[in-house]
C-alpha cells in the first residue's frame, strides 16, 4: 500500500514506492495538465508525486535502467519475425488448411486496392514497435557515442500511444470466434511468439520512463526560486524560464503559454472525424461469400451476429467499435464547448472525462484489425471468402482523427475559467 511522505506546502501529494537515495533539490514545478505552479519537496528516485490541484502524475518513479530496455528490446526484435511471419490461425475448411498472419493481411488488404487503411494496421502493429525498438538501441547507442538523443526522447512519449499489438490479440480472440461457425479453426505456431511479443511491449511502455531518461542525458538545473514566468514544456515536462530564443532549456523545443491553434485544430480534427464516421456506419464494412452468397455487414449487424456466437466478444466489441467513437466525439463537443463559453461548473467531471478518452481511444482499432486477420484468413477463390467493405478506410480515419484531437487540446485551457487553475474545483 502507498504511504503518504512529508509535505513540503500543504497541497502537495507525494505517494512512497521504494526507499533509495533522495533527488538533490526541491524545487518548482508547473503541472502541464492544469498550469499550477508548487513547490515539489525532496523526494527519493522511486518515488511518484502527483499534481494537488487536478491529481495529474508529475513523476514516475518506476524506472528501468537502460540496459534492461535494450535487453527488452533485443528481445523484441528477436520475436518480431516469428509473430508477424508464423501462423497465428489455422483454417481447415474442406481439406484445405489455410494459415493466417500479420503481414498477409496487411498484404491482403492493400492488393484489394485500400493500401491507406493497410497502412494504418501496418503503423500500428509493425511500425510503431520496430520505431520503439530502434529508438531504444538508439538510446543505448548514442549515450556511447555522445549523439543527440532529444529528436527520440520527444518522439517516445508520444509513440507510446501507437503500438497496438495488445489490441491485435484481441483482435485475433475477435476473429477466431467469428471463423468458428464457418469451418475447423486451431492456433498457428506464432501465436505463442506474439504472446510474447505483446507481453514484452507492454512491460517495455510500462517502465519506460522518458522523463527520467531526460534527467540522466540533459540534466538541468531546477527551479528553486519562486517566478512567475516559469513555464513548464509539454514535451519533456521540464519547468524552467525560457532561453534567449523562447526555448525549452532541455528539450530545445520552442515554450508558449497555451498550444497554438490548439482549439482549431481539435476542432478540425473533430468534425473530419464527425464526418468519416457517417459512411463509417452506413456503408459496409466486410463482405463474406458463403457457397457463392454474399453477405454485407456494417458495424452494428456485424455485432449482431457476432452475439449469436458469442455475446461477451459482441459486447468487446460493441464497446470498441462504437461506444468508443462516439463516446469520444460527444465527450470533445462538451470539453470544446465548454472551453468556449469559459464554463466552470463540473471542472472535475471533465478533467476525468478527458483523461478516460485519452486512455480509451486506441481500442477503436480493433474492428481493422479483425479485418485485416480475416482476409489472410479466408482467402478468395474458396467456398468460404472475405473482403473489405467500403467503411474499412472511413472508420480508420474516424479512429486516428478522434486521437489527434484529444491530442492537439490542450487541457490547461480548461483552467482558464479557473484563473489558471488557481480556484477550488467546481461541481
Amino acid at each position: 500500500m502507498a504511504l503518504k511522505s512529508p509535505q513540503f506546502t500543504p497541497e502537495t501529494k507525494i505517494t512512497v514506492h521504494s526507499i533509495s537515495e533522495p533527488l538533490p533539490h526541491a524545487h518548482y514545478q508547473r503541472c502541464p495538465e492544469c498550469d499550477t505552479l508548487f513547490s515539489l519537496p525532496l523526494m527519493k528516485s522511486h518515488q511518484s508525486a502527483y499534481c494537488p490541484q487536478c491529481n495529474a502524475k508529475i513523476r514516475d518513479g518506476r524506472d528501468w535502467s537502460l540496459a534492461r530496455l535494450g535487453a527488452m528490446a533485443i528481445a523484441m526484435l528477436l520475436l518480431m519475425p516469428f509473430a508477424w511471419q508464423e501462423p497465428l490461425l489455422r483454417l481447415h475448411l474442406l481439406g484445405t488448411r489455410i494459415d493466417a498472419n500479420l503481414l498477409q493481411g496487411i498484404w491482403q488488404m492493400t492488393r484489394q486496392g485500400d493500401p491507406m487503411t493497410a497502412s494504418m494496421v501496418f503503423f500500428c502493429t509493425v511500425g510503431a514497435p520496430v520505431v520503439l525498438v530502434v529508438a531504444i538501441a538508439y538510446l543505448w547507442l548514442g549515450n556511447v557515442l555522445g549523439m543527440n538523443l532529444r529528436p527520440v526522447l520527444l518522439m517516445l512519449e508520444k509513440l507510446k500511444e501507437w503500438v497496438m499489438l495488445d489490441i491485435y490479440l484481441v483482435g485475433v480472440a475477435v476473429a477466431s470466434i467469428k471463423v468458428q461457425d464457418y469451418a475447423f479453426l486451431q492456433p498457428g505456431n506464432g501465436l505463442i511468439a506474439f504472446i510474447s511479443l505483446v507481453i514484452l511491449s507492454l512491460l517495455t511502455m510500462i517502465h519506460l520512463n522518458v522523463e527520467q531518461l531526460w534527467e540522466r542525458f540533459y540534466p538541468q538545473r531546477p527551479a528553486t526560486r519562486y517566478h512567475s514566468a516559469l513555464q513548464v514544456c509539454l514535451n519533456c515536462h521540464y519547468t524552467g524560464l525560457p532561453d534567449a530564443r523562447g526555448r525549452c532549456r532541455r528539450c530545445h523545443t520552442p515554450l508558449y503559454c497555451r498550444r497554438k491553434n490548439s482549439l482549431q485544430k481539435s476542432w478540425a480534427a473533430l468534425i473530419a472525424s464527425l464526418i468519416f464516421l457517417i459512411p463509417a456506419n452506413v456503408l459496409p464494412i466486410s463482405v463474406i461469400y458463403v457457397n457463392g452468397a454474399r453477405q454485407e455487414d456494417t458495424i452494428l449487424s456485424g455485432i449482431i451476429s457476432l452475439a449469436h456466437s458469442n455475446v461477451a466478444v459482441a459486447g468487446v466489441v460493441f464497446f470498441a467499435s462504437i461506444l468508443v467513437p462516439f463516446t469520444k466525439v460527444i465527450v470533445l463537443i462538451t470539453l470544446l464547448i465548454s472551453i468556449h463559453f469559459k464554463c466552470e461548473q463540473g471542472l472535475r467531471t471533465r478533467i476525468l472525462l478527458l483523461r478516460f478518452v485519452t486512455w480509451i481511444g486506441r481500442w477503436s482499432m480493433l474492428d481493422l484489425f479483425v479485418i485485416s486477420l480475416m482476409m489472410s484468413l479466408i482467402n478468395r477463390d474458396q467456398l468460404l471468402s472475405f473482403t473489405m467493405g467500403p467503411a474499412a478506410f472511413y472508420f480508420g480515419s474516424a479512429v486516428i482523427l478522434t486521437i489527434l484531437a484529444v491530442e492537439w487540446l490542450d487541457s490547461r485551457l480548461l483552467w482558464d475559467a479557473h484563473e489558471s487553475g488557481n480556484a477550488r474545483f467546481a461541481d
